[in-house]
């Protein structure tokens, strides 16, 4: 389907002869790419921009600016968005480029080292790159290392970054002729425009307190402040780093993380039923309910699972941790952890290599995946609305103050 808005090539012409436009090349190809994407859209849309038909399924909602490399030079895009669903040009723009060129050069590295399996070998070929020199590897490793390297390294001026999200995973990597365990340290947080944004990433040898000292350490210098609330996993030493590094801050324990453990307390034909169970505590609509709520779900546990209940009491003030912020913020926290999602796109990426070649191959391909994901972050929609954050900086909790309402398990050095 064409669309009503299409170009006129004589008159355009003329008008660009007749204006002295000395970039006629790159605005010829911005304006007959973007004709092409409004007629894609209009046929996704059943119907032609503005308009009014029965066989209309959708609607125009804007546009999305996006670059576009060119021999011409950089032309900005602006790509069709659409009320319902999504639309992106796949056959004009690359979706992801640094990541997808990050994981061609690990896996290139990995062919070219005499260390890939089988299914690694025919990733390979599928990707085109059967007879990539070394030489070709070492300049897109280069290129990726200068990008991921200033990704990792610059300054954290978006803050205060109210909410934090802390974790890591687990990598195999190729060192000293035997394979070993190495940890990929990752922060996320809520930057002063509600905006979702990875912090930061660093290797370790051990998820130890060491390892999270220096890298919350290194956050903090490069200018993380105005912390909230962090929210992680209850390894010990993460928890005293957080406690060294960003005093005042509140620790909130991770709920799925919490959920995996407690869940071995019971037998697994009661598991269902126990998670059920324990996903009603924060589904309630005031801190109070949910602290009662919690108990609630103790006496319901105690006889049948008594384990399960002192598990639970024990987490009670580490797992409540949240109810002493606003209600709207509860929704984020939980229901769309950034941290959970962003380890699933990790390893979405990771598990195609298996084991790396070396500590560096990892951050490369991990940072890239990390890079292209706060970029994607910042031109979405905002995580937390402004006042929303406000509310939290101010810890305000049913329109009273924090001095009425201090925050629990606040951590010291």
């Amino acid at each position: 389907m064409a669309a009503n808005n299409s170009v006129n090539p004589a008159a355009w012409l003329a008008k660009q002869i007749e204006t002295g436009d000395p970039d006629m090349l790159r605005s010829m190809v911005k304006t007959m790419a973007d004709a092409l994407m409004s007629a894609e859209a209009d046929t996704l849309c059943g119907a032609g921009y503005g308009e009014r038909s029965d066989d209309r399924v959708n609607h125009r909602n804007g546009y999305r600016p996006r670059e576009w490399d060119t021999r011409a030079g950089t032309v900005e895009l602006a790509v069709p968005k659409l009320r319902t669903g999504s639309y992106y040009p796949d056959w004009l723009l690359e979706r992801r480029r640094r990541a997808e060129q990050a994981l061609i050069s690990v896996v290139a590295t990995s062919y070219l080292l005499g260390v890939s399996t089988r299914r690694v070998d025919k990733l390979v070929e599928q990707l085109g790159i059967k007879n990539i020199s070394k030489s070709q590897v070492s300049q897109m490793a280069k290129s990726l290392d200068e990008q991921v390297e200033a990704f990792r390294t610059r300054a954290l001026d978006g803050g205060p970054y109210t909410f934090v999200w802390l974790d890591a995973l687990t990598q195999k990597v190729r060192e000293g002729g035997r394979t070993v365990h190495v940890h990929v340290l990752v922060a996320t947080a809520v930057n002063v425009n509600g905006q979702r944004e990875v912090l930061g990433l660093e290797v370790s040898s051990a998820e130890d307190g060491a390892g999270w000292l220096a890298f919350l350490r290194g956050l903090v210098a490069r200018g993380l402040s105005g912390v909230q609330l962090v929210v992680s996993d209850a390894h010990r030493g993460l928890v005293e780093a957080v406690g060294a590094c960003l005093p005042g801050a509140c620790w909130q324990r991770c709920r799925t993380h919490y959920l995996r453990n407690l869940l071995t307390t019971v037998p697994k034909s009661a598991q269902p039923w126990v998670a059920t169970l324990v996903r009603t505590i924060f589904d309630q609509p005031s801190a109070e309910q949910v602290r009662a709520q919690h108990s609630w779900v103790m006496e319901s546990l105690e006889a049948r699972y008594p384990a399960a209940c002192e598990h639970l009491d024990a987490a009670r003030e580490e797992l409540l941790a949240f109810a002493a912020f606003p209600r709207e913020t509860w929704r984020q926290i939980w229901s769309n952890n950034p941290q959970e999602r962003l380890n699933k796109e990790i390893r979405r990426r990771t598990d195609v290599v298996g084991i790396f070649p070396d500590r560096a191959a990892v951050v490369r391909l991990v940072g890239a995946v990390l890079a292209e994901q706060t970029d994607e972050w910042i031109e979405g929609r905002r995580y937390m609305g402004l006042d929303i954050l406000a509310k939290a900086r101010l810890r305000v909790v049913g329109g009273d103050t924090a001095a009425q309402y201090p925050l629990p398990q606040t951590l010291t050095a």
